[in-house]
């Protein structure tokens, strides 16, 4: 009996383990960029459709080249705008230029504004987890974000008024490692009079219930909860953040919702309601 039950825990512990990491990666948004070389100038053409400001970093292996995009770097798009960037005197080169983006400006000066709680009126939730804490709010990006209690297909509501400027809702499983981080579904939002982005996350596959350059309203419902990406719970991971020269490109900072809560002041256990 006891040599059956070792066999019965290890193929359910092995069972509970063996979802694969999804083979395909999904983008938030998308941008037209193209590049072209005509007696001996190099002209590169960049389209932003987002609702909100776009920075673009040019790469090349070619040393020379990737001086005179140093230079350059990073390119600014303003929102739903487009350029044409012609540099003279390029050969052309072996290898193909490479583009890398961000969201927003960091010369746009960011008004805090108080936000809605990102739920439905008469709902309340518990905090799973506070600013500044282990584990997932560590970081720069993640550091005053807010983990509420959602439920798989609970709904999500818009915490400012604002555009779309990202989603991604085609993932389906979760996992509690960090290599599961970059497979979670969520839904960014840009407010352009403050300059604020809004990040909800760990959306069910197919949970987005708006998309890029959707025009939303605070308090409008724009996406179901679940579990995917870095998690090993069902929640809904909420974040405020501001442009920054970084490698993520946006910085998480402390918010307060217009219901009278503060996010520093948040704590696990502590119940929110609308």
């Amino acid at each position: 009996m006891h040599r059956v039950f070792i066999f019965i825990f290890v193929l359910i512990n092995v069972s509970c383990n063996s979802t694969k990491l999804p083979t395909e990666r999904f983008l938030q948004y998308e941008y037209f960029k193209s590049y072209s070389f005509e007696n001996n100038n190099l002209k590169i053409e960049l389209k932003n459709p987002l609702h909100c400001p776009l920075r673009v970093w040019l790469f090349n292996d070619d040393n020379a080249l990737q001086n005179r995009f140093n230079q350059l770097n990073p390119i600014e798009l303003n929102s739903t705008s487009d350029t044409l960037i012609v540099l003279p005197k390029v050969n052309q080169t072996n290898s193909d230029i490479k583009f890398s983006s961000r969201l927003g400006s960091v010369a746009k000066n960011i008004d805090e504004i108080k936000l809605e709680l990102p739920f439905p009126n008469k709902k309340e939730y518990k905090i799973i987890q506070g600013n500044n804490t282990n584990y997932t709010h560590s970081t720069d990006y993640s550091r005053y974000a807010i983990d509420f209690d959602l439920k798989t297909n609970d709904t999500i509501c818009s915490a400012t008024s604002g555009f779309v400027v990202g989603v991604v809702d085609k993932y389906k499983h979760g996992g509690k490692g960090d290599q599961w981080k970059p497979y979670g579904n969520y839904v960014t939002i840009y407010e352009p009079q403050s300059g604020l982005f809004t990040q909800y996350v760990h959306l069910v596959k197919n949970g987005s219930l708006v998309k890029v350059g959707d025009e939303v309203i605070s308090g409008q419902p724009i996406a179901l909860s679940g579990k995917t990406g870095q998690t090993d719970i069902e929640h809904l991971h909420f974040n405020c953040l501001i442009p920054v020269n970084s490698n993520d490109g946006l910085k998480s900072i402390p918010f307060e919702f217009i219901e009278g809560y503060k996010s520093m002041n948040l704590k696990k256990n502590d119940i929110v309601r609308k």
